[in-house]
């Protein structure tokens, strides 16, 4: 078997390596106990990303998935609460399903229109209230997700935020929204990220995503909802003690990384425009709006997702199946150019290389 010798990861873009800027800040990070409430770096962190985001206030969480936990279960304190939410979002798909499982919050989910929006008519028409029928559980939340991952890392407009937030206020409900990739829809769509969240209760924001810290998010929101969420933290076991360490690598990727998004976003484009020319694959290259690339295969009878995975892995191009026919491409700031061509080449040489063997013909 051909040695590999080098290796360009697609998988996600939780995958980079902390620079040697953020090994240095952790290694040097002014730290104390969080749990006290009395770690400066994790206080400097919050402060900054609660200002950022146009909030009151913030909490560092160890991951967005217990970021969106957290902020669900603050809004719909009563078991048996109602969040409305997209079918095909992150919190509903891939976060285990714990807004039920630790909250008894009940989805009720809305299709995801491949724009990653919801239909405003059918949001309103999905809310219900403690004078419906004693069937119903009670709505009293709405989540978004910007970028909606599953949709191809879509932005959702300011405007589409505030119609969003007006139908929440309008009920008596709270908006949340988990902005895992927020940054990358301020700078795709050139407008700045408070503005985005202007109408939102909460807004987790991950930091170990786009921006390339080694792990975190930041969860913000009022006061008085980020001290409810400091307790929920404790009880869920996501108080950590010198945090700082962690907080430092963030700084740093919220201070330097913000900028190089663009670049991914661009890269992601000559991507999806190479994949475009590939006539086994299907693509729309006019839906990237930011890092995200997502293909069809149109014959899996032969090349299956999981095969030109496997094949790829053989070259040192790695890439995650996203379904039984189409699989998933993402950028971030440690991919070069020259790592985009190798990607490109090495995706054009698999398939050729497994339609081969298949072929009736092969060896004859």
């Amino acid at each position: 078997m051909k040695m590999v010798t080098r290796t360009v990861d697609l998988r996600s873009d939780t995958v980079t390596k902390p620079s040697d800027v953020m090994r240095a800040a952790m290694a040097n990070a002014d730290v104390d106990d969080d749990a006290l409430g009395t770690d400066p770096t994790a206080f400097q962190l919050e402060s900054e990303v609660a200002k950022v985001m146009g909030k009151e206030a913030a909490v560092f969480v160890p991951s967005g998935t217990m970021g969106n936990l957290i902020a669900v279960l603050v809004h719909c304190e009563i078991r048996g609460s109602e969040v409305i939410l997209g079918d095909d979002s992150h919190i509903h798909v891939y976060e285990n399903g714990g807004i039920s499982t630790f909250g008894g919050v009940h989805p009720k989910t809305i299709k995801n229109n491949p724009d990653g929006t919801m239909d405003i008519d059918k949001i309103e028409a999905a809310i219900r209230t403690p004078t419906d029928s004693l069937y119903y559980p009670t709505t009293r939340l709405i989540c978004l997700e910007n970028t909606q991952a599953n949709c191809g890392g879509r932005c959702i407009s300011a405007e589409y935020t505030d119609k969003v937030g007006e139908i929440a206020k309008k009920h008596g409900l709270k908006l949340h929204i988990d902005g895992a990739r927020i940054f990358n829809a301020s700078i795709a769509l050139r407008v700045p990220v408070h503005r985005l969240v202007q109408a939102a209760d909460s807004v987790s924001v991950c930091l170990s995503k786009g921006l390339g810290a080694p792990a975190g998010s930041v969860l913000v929101g009022s006061k008085n909802f980020i001290a409810k969420a400091r307790r929920l933290r404790k009880a869920l076991g996501g108080c950590m003690r010198q945090v700082g360490v962690l907080c430092a690598a963030a700084y740093v990727a919220l201070s330097e990384n913000v900028s190089k998004l663009e670049d991914d976003h661009r890269k992601a484009k000559i991507i999806a425009e190479g994949l475009s020319q590939i006539e086994q694959f299907s693509v729309d290259a006019k839906s990237v709006e930011t890092n995200m690339v997502f293909f069809t295969i149109l014959d899996t009878s032969v090349l299956s997702p999981k095969r030109l995975c496997q094949v790829l892995e053989e070259r040192g191009v790695l890439v995650l199946p996203s379904s039984s026919t189409s699989i998933r491409i993402v950028l971030h700031y440690q991919i070069s150019d020259n790592d985009v061509n190798y990607a490109l080449t090495c995706i054009k040489q698999a398939v050729h290389q497994i339609l081969t063997e298949a072929s009736p013909n092969n060896g004859n």
